[in-house]
């Protein structure tokens, strides 16, 4: 049978490559890349880094260029199901194609496949058997690189998203925010905020402290950064001040 690895690879420093997604690249004969356009290169070179290190010859990279998502659309939820079945469809053409009777193929997952990525919900679709590889993810590496804990003693912590936030205001005492591209933190001045963009990769930037003093210059910092790299991925922590 064709056996799939879904491999995490890390929230962008290669050496959050774990040693068992080392060993499980070695292991690939295939590997599936999706191609995010010029703008997001950094994401594919990373990949093809990874792949050049540890996998072994003879292998193949096949490539094809990600369906585009409508971030625009009204009904969130029926743009997110759309863009889902588009890149089923491709991922089930890719591997059928691609991918002979008896190979391993296998796709890098930016961070931890787990957390706030929709592969493992695509290739639930597909028929076809898969084993997940954890990875080190982006609230992994945001709380190390502010030398804080997720947690508190006795105390829940909610992930959700910026839309979510900003829609429904604070759930809990303790939050993680996943790409927020409306600063749904501003005007909460009741919190704490930990707030990371591009972690571990060069382009990593940090910013801590009371929401109602560092807000503007998260803000400034992002619309500074993305008008310099074209895209932004950042994650943050909003832990409520006593």
């Amino acid at each position: 049978m064709k056996r799939l690895l879904i491999i995490g690879i890390g929230a962008g420093d290669p050496d959050h490559l774990t040693f068992q997604g080392a060993k499980a690249i070695a292991a690939a004969d295939v590997f599936f890349i999706l191609d995010k356009g010029e703008v997001k290169q950094d994401l594919v070179r990373l990949r093809h880094e990874l792949i050049e290190a540890h996998g072994r010859p003879p292998y193949r990279i096949v490539e094809a260029r990600d369906p585009e998502r409508d971030r625009t659309a009204p009904a969130y939820a029926a743009a997110v199901e759309d863009w889902r079945a588009r890149r089923a469809e491709l991922y089930g053409r890719m591997i059928d194609e691609e991918l002979a009777e008896g190979q391993t193929g296998a796709f890098l997952v930016w961070g931890d496949p787990g957390v706030y990525d929709s592969t493992l919900a695509i290739l639930e679709r597909l028929p076809f058997p898969y084993e997940v590889v954890p990875g080190i993810s982006s609230v992994s590496v945001l709380t190390a690189r502010h030398r804080t804990s997720l947690t508190q003693v006795g105390r829940p912590v909610h992930i959700t998203t910026g839309r979510r936030l900003s829609e429904e205001g604070a759930s809990a005492d303790d939050m993680v925010v996943m790409l927020d591209s409306r600063c749904a933190f501003e005007g909460m001045d009741g919190f704490h905020i930990y707030w990371g963009a591009y972690l571990g990769t060069p382009d990593e930037i940090l910013v801590e402290g009371p929401v109602s003093e560092v807000a503007g210059r998260i803000r400034e910092l992002r619309e500074q950064a993305r008008e310099r790299k074209g895209w932004i991925m950042d994650t943050y922590l909003l832990r409520r001040l006593p």
